[in-house]
C-alpha cells in the first residue's frame, strides 16, 4: 500500500484528488494540507511515501516546501501539481529535490500510476510538456551543468549510457531491455551516477542527461 500526503490550498482540488486517487486499492490518502508551510509537519506526523504538491501557495509555496521536506530524514518523493505546462517555479521545484511534475488535468488513471511509479523509484514528468520543459533547460544552461558537475567525467561507459537513457525518460525495467541488464544492475548504476553527480532523484540526472548532450530530446522516448 502507498501512502500518499496532498497539499493544495484548494480543497476542491485535494478533495478531488483524494477521491481519485482513494479509488485505487494500492493507495491510501493518510494526510492533506492547505498550503506549503504544512508540509513538514504533515511529512514527519503522518509518513507518506508520495507528497502530492501544489506549486504556488499564498504562505510558502511548493518549491520552499519541496526544500523543506527534502532536507528531512528519509523524505517522500514529491510529486508537483500544476495547472500551467511552463509554469517557471515548476523547473526551481524540480531542482529543489521534486520526483515528478504533473498538470492537474492529468487523467485519473494516469495520476494513480504516477504515484506508483514514482513511489517505486522512478521519475514521472507529464508528457506534454516533458520535452518542452527540458528544452528550456538546456537552451537556458547550454553546457553549463556539465562545467559544473566534473562528475559526469568519472562515469563509467555503462554509467553514461544508463545516464543517456534516463534522460530519455526510461524506466528502469526497460533501460535493462534496451542495454540487456538485469533491473537490480540498472537501479545499481543508477544509485552510482546519483553519487558522482551529486544528484537525489532522476528528474535531476535527467536533466544533466540533456544540457550534456547524452540523449536526444527528438528520440521520441519522453
Amino acid at each position: 500500500m502507498t501512502r500518499v500526503g496532498l497539499i493544495d490550498d484548494d480543497s476542491l482540488v485535494r478533495a478531488g484528488l483524494a477521491m481519485i486517487l482513494g479509488a485505487d486499492p494500492g493507495i491510501e490518502v493518510v494526510a492533506q494540507g492547505g498550503d506549503g508551510a504544512e508540509a513538514v509537519t504533515l511529512v514527519q506526523k503522518h509518513r507518506p511515501d508520495v507528497l502530492l504538491m501544489d506549486v504556488r501557495m499564498p504562505k510558502l509555496d511548493g518549491i520552499a516546501a519541496t526544500r523543506a521536506v527534502s532536507d528531512l530524514p528519509n523524505p517522500p518523493k514529491i510529486i508537483m501539481l500544476t495547472t500551467f505546462d511552463m509554469d517557471e517555479y515548476v523547473f526551481q521545484a524540480l531542482e529543489a529535490g521534486a520526483d515528478g511534475f504533473l498538470l492537474k488535468d492529468t487523467p485519473p488513471q494516469d495520476l494513480a500510476r504516477a504515484v506508483h511509479v514514482v513511489a517505486g523509484g522512478d521519475a514521472m514528468l507529464s508528457p506534454t510538456i516533458t520535452r518542452r520543459m527540458l528544452s528550456h533547460f538546456s537552451e537556458a544552461n547550454p553546457g553549463s551543468r556539465q562545467d559544473r558537475h566534473p562528475g559526469i567525467s568519472l562515469l563509467t561507459e555503462r554509467e553514461t549510457e544508463v545516464l543517456g537513457a534516463v534522460g530519455a525518460g526510461l524506466s528502469n525495467a526497460q533501460i535493462g531491455m534496451r542495454l540487456f541488464m538485469s533491473e537490480a544492475t540498472v537501479k545499481a548504476h543508477v544509485s552510482k551516477i546519483f553519487a558522482k553527480l551529486d544528484c537525489t532523484n532522476r528528474v535531476q540526472i535527467a536533466i544533466i542527461a540533456h544540457e550534456a548532450g547524452l540523449t536526444d530530446l527528438d528520440s521520441g522516448q519522453i
